[in-house]
Parts: C-alpha cells; structure tokens; sequence
C-alpha cells in the first residue's frame, strides 16, 4: 500500500473520528481526506511543493 493511499486512509479516520453527523461535518471529512491524500503523495514524492504553490515556469 503506498504511502498516498495510507494518507488517505488517515484522513478519512481522523475525519471520521472527529466529526460524526450531518452534511457540513460530511464536507469536513472531505476536507480531512483531502489533506491526509496531500500529505501522503508528498512523501511519496509524487507531490512537491512548487507543485501546492501554484507557481509555473512559463519555459522562456
């Protein structure tokens, strides 16, 4: 299982595990899965963080 998958996971159970109820604690989740899927692809090295910054060389 690599390492993006398991962030997931962990975001997911955080989430879980944080906030139980209704559809605005439905959207937290998403948001903790989100950011356990980021930090996962970032230690896989799938992720850098020129990549979350946004910023591109235009290649001139």
């Amino acid at each position: 299982m690599s390492r993006s998958t398991i962030g997931l996971f962990v975001g997911l159970l955080l989430g879980f595990a944080s906030i139980f109820g209704g559809f605005l604690e439905f959207l937290a989740v998403i948001l903790f899965a989100a950011a356990g899927l980021v930090v996962g692809r970032f230690l896989d090295g799938t992720l850098t963080l020129q990549d979350l910054s946004g910023s591109r060389s235009r290649g001139n």
